[in-house]
């Protein structure tokens, strides 16, 4: 064999252009309130309050008339784009055709940013009142009424419990949510999943009159609906876990998923670039009817954008 013949060796590359570990679904959409809107922004829901029996004043006496109160909620979009060069050279030098995976790039990003619009108004300060500039003023979320502390059922912080899903539902009723006709909606991460599946009252056929564990997944307990989400805020090694109903919540979208695909002429090498297009907005709506669960969890290190 000729010590020459190396010289003629090959080298084999893959075909298959796989995206990397990310988040490519929308966890938390169809899970809240959702409507289509235009303008610069909208009022996805009024609320009118509550009126009280009286007793008559007397035989005879003037009508004595009660001011129901009304209270309107906003919600204003939040523009997102992204744009993806390719090049008609380089299309030249690849074994694939890497376009189908960019428009796969694209989907996931506007699936986070839906989560994140959720996730973000959760707690935020939520505008209500009659417009912008005219009697609009802010409602800052209460965490003395609607914040489940860490410590809850015992004398250190805690992960997610047993006993804080009990009391979010407590909460709940208690401020008269319909706990029971609801979509109960509980929005954990994988420390929260970690926490369940440790705890015998979750795992344990003898605490549930059917089982709870769905291919080694907890999806539905106490009435919650169980959603894994790894974007959740988390500071001080507490993860802010959402406890919410349905109408706790809305997502307003300006536009949904646009992509456009064109030829790009103006610009060298004739590349091809896909346009992604949205514009979505989010706000908490009364209440009561979405809470905060602080729950230990020390994994924050191991958080990722995508």
């Amino acid at each position: 064999m000729s010590e020459n013949l190396p010289k003629l060796a090959v080298e084999t590359f893959s075909t298959i252009l796989q995206l990397k570990l990310q988040q490519t679904q929308s966890m938390l959409r169809g899970r809240v309130m959702e409507g289509q809107h235009v303008g610069k922004q909208a009022s996805p829901i009024d609320y009118i309050g509550s009126v009280q029996m009286k007793a008559p004043v007397g035989r005879y006496s003037p009508n004595q008339p009660q001011n129901t109160d009304f209270t309107r909620r906003w919600v204003t979009p939040v523009d997102k784009e992204a744009y993806q060069l390719i090049d008609s050279f380089d299309k030249l030098r690849l074994l694939m055709d890497p376009q189908s995976q960019y428009s796969s790039v694209a989907a996931a990003a506007v699936a986070r940013e839906w989560d994140d619009r959720i996730i973000g108004a959760a707690f935020a300060t939520a505008t209500i009142g009659d417009s912008t500039g005219i009697g609009t003023t802010t409602e800052s979320f209460s965490t003395t009424n609607w914040q489940i502390a860490s410590t809850f059922g015992s004398s250190a912080a805690s992960g997610l419990t047993v006993a804080k899903m009990i009391e979010a539902k407590r909460v709940m009723r208690k401020a008269q949510v319909p706990v029971d006709t609801e979509q109960l909606t509980w929005v954990t991460n994988s420390q929260g999943e970690s926490d369940l599946l440790n705890q015998v009252q979750v795992v344990s056929t003898e605490f549930n009159d059917r089982p709870v564990l769905t291919d080694g997944k907890v999806t539905r307990f106490l009435g919650w609906d169980i959603c894994y989400s790894e974007r959740l805020t988390s500071s001080s090694n507490l993860r802010q876990n959402i406890a919410m109903v349905k109408s706790g919540a809305y997502l307003g979208i300006w536009k949904d998923t646009e992509n456009d695909v064109d030829r790009r002429r103006d610009l060298s090498g004739l590349p091809w670039q896909l346009a992604t297009l949205m514009s979505s907005g989010a706000t908490r709506l009364e209440p009561g009817r979405l809470l905060q669960v602080l729950c230990s969890d020390t994994s924050a290190a191991a958080d990722v954008t995508p």
